[in-house]
């Protein structure tokens, strides 16, 4: 695992807070993604595609699930009927590692926990692991994806 430190920038973002059966995600992207085209928000350097991940689905129950589905925004978020919010991503130390395939199953975060932080010397700080996709969208083939995995640290 190639893991580089780096310092995430703050960053503003438009999400859809997703509460229960990981199952049921794809309904929560599809709100975030509606709302991307009606707000004429492409997914692009400036629109970046976050998910924050407060819980891991293979060790907590279903109901108890929680991910923020996020894009980066630069205006304010307008009242809408997706029941997309503002928030904001602070500046963060991470610890920063590159996914390549499908995002099914990514290992990637739990060898952060498991495997690497305990070896670093790094600690954790009290915002929760975020993914950012890099590229999105039915024409990328799940070969092809590409996932930047952050960790923060101290």
């Amino acid at each position: 695992m190639d893991v580089e430190i780096i310092n995430f920038p703050k960053t503003k973002i438009a999400v859809v807070e997703h509460h229960g059966s990981p199952a049921l995600e794809i309904e929560s992207i599809k709100k975030l993604i509606e709302w991307r085209k009606e707000s004429k928000l492409p997914p692009s350097d400036i629109n970046r595609s976050y998910g924050i991940h407060y819980n891991d689905p293979n060790t907590i129950s279903p109901s108890d699930y929680r991910v923020d589905l996020c894009v980066s925004v630069v205006h304010d978020v307008a009242e809408n009927s997706y029941g997309v919010v503002a928030k904001t991503i602070p500046a963060l130390r991470c610890a920063k590692v590159r996914h390549i395939g499908s995002r099914e199953n990514m290992t990637t975060a739990r060898d952060l926990y498991k495997e690497w932080l305990p070896k670093s010397g790094e600690a954790l700080t009290n915002f929760p692991i975020f993914f950012h996709y890099v590229n999105v969208g039915p024409q990328i083939k799940e070969s092809d994806m590409i996932t930047d995995v952050y960790l923060p640290i101290l």
